[in-house]
């Protein structure tokens, strides 16, 4: 835990100092333009996959397989999303990549196998009706 919130506190000086030097190169308004624009573009891109994350999981269901891989692809389109509603260019770098198919593909494995981990550890629990 303590390790996740020297993250976050790193991040956000990163996000800031971004900021500065964006608003420097930039200007004050372009950059606030740019971090508008990015928002819009976050929430527009989880509207449009998000239906077809659904559509693929209801797909994979239906032919009676795990919706394992659809799920996860549909978990870091939203985690893309959000970051790419957050304010800062380093969270809409990472939204951006989680909504690229080749980085999605990066990303994947690597939260497969702390899925794997959470539950050989029993701190993930999977109920099964």
């Amino acid at each position: 835990m303590r390790n996740f919130l020297f993250v976050l506190i790193a991040f956000m000086f990163a996000e800031i100092a971004t900021f500065i030097v964006v608003g420097k190169w930039l200007g004050v308004f372009p950059t606030l333009m740019l971090i508008v624009l990015t928002g819009a573009l976050g929430v527009y891109m989880l509207k449009k996959q998000g239906t077809k994350s659904l559509q693929s999981i209801q797909t994979a269901i239906a032919q009676g397989q795990a919706p394992g891989v659809a799920l996860v692809e549909a978990f870091m389109m939203f985690v893309g999303a959000v970051l790419l509603v957050l304010p800062g260019f380093l969270s809409d770098i990472m939204g951006l990549m989680m909504f690229t198919s080749f980085t999605r593909g990066l990303f994947k494995p690597i939260i497969f196998l702390w899925l794997r981990r959470s539950m050989r550890n029993s701190r993930t629990i999977i109920v099964q009706r």
